[in-house]
């Protein structure tokens, strides 16, 4: 069986998406900074969360190379 290329792609694009999701959250952190601690605390975690939805797709088209099952 021939190794796919697209597993090792996934990967880059995984790391990719946390890389960039890590660098606008970090941005953001001096305005969300100012506000009160119950209300940075739901914004981060929905900020924690977020970044995990588009990794459905990406892992099936990892696995089967199509996008939608």
């Amino acid at each position: 069986m021939k190794p796919s290329w697209r597993k090792p792609f996934g990967v880059f694009l995984i790391l990719a998406i946390i890389a960039v999701w890590s660098v606008i959250v970090a941005s953001a952190s001096g305005p969300i900074g100012t506000l009160p601690a119950l209300v940075q605390a739901p914004i981060y975690l929905a900020a924690g969360i977020v970044w995990i939805l588009p990794l459905k797709p990406l892992l099936l088209w990892m696995e089967t190379g199509k996008w939608r099952e």
